[in-house]
């Protein structure tokens, strides 16, 4: 690699940092190419050089969240079926102070998501693939006969993310009330729902 290009490289990813510096102190909303300059130290000028404008810089911070979220550690599944689903779930809540500020920021996308047609297809594209993980745990549970063989298993998908959305958005909202213990009891009630 050239050094020029290496430079570049480095820059760049200083810049992904600063971008998600602010966004882990000011949200979305304080998501500004200003921001991202000033909290790299910089000109507003270099960060333009990475980035033409708001709606850019706003798609690379998901990019961003996203890979932060792939590669943040995770609990690992004991077995298929229902403990891999269970996993699935658990691994989405905010059990932990970084699991907190990842759903921060999350929750705070979705408004910008829902604004602009081409994050609105990334964020639906994502969760299709999180519907897609979960039904196969639920195809999993049904085959192994730890749910009914009449289960829908897409419709089961839809219901475990919808409760699991609901419960962070409960626990960002009210951690005292939602603490991790708390969380993973409704989530071990939800499944044992699924079983009746």
């Amino acid at each position: 690699m050239s050094p020029a290009r290496a430079d570049h490289d480095a820059r760049r990813r200083d810049v992904s940092e600063a971008v998600w510096r602010v966004l882990a102190e000011h949200g979305f909303a304080g998501l500004t190419l200003r921001a991202v300059a000033a909290a790299m130290g910089a000109s507003t000028g270099l960060v333009t050089h990475y980035f033409a404008g708001k709606r850019e810089l706003v798609a690379h911070a998901l990019d961003i969240l996203e890979a932060r979220s792939q590669q943040r550690p995770r609990l690992k599944a004991p077995a298929p079926g229902l403990a891999t689903l269970r996993t699935h779930l658990l691994n989405i809540l905010p059990l932990t102070p970084e699991g907190v500020a990842m759903n921060r920021i999350w929750v705070g996308s979705w408004d910008v998501a829902l604004s602009d047609l081409k994050l609105f297809a990334a964020q639906t594209a994502r969760y299709q693939r999180i519907r897609a993980d979960l039904r196969a745990a639920v195809e999993d549970a049904r085959r192994l006969g730890e749910l009914p063989e009449s289960a829908d298993a897409q419709s089961l998908a839809v219901t475990a993310l919808s409760f699991t959305h609901g419960l962070v958005v409960q626990a960002l909202f009210d951690p005292d009330g939602f603490p991790p213990d708390q969380q993973t009891r409704l989530v071990d009630g939800f499944l044992a729902s699924l079983t009746c």
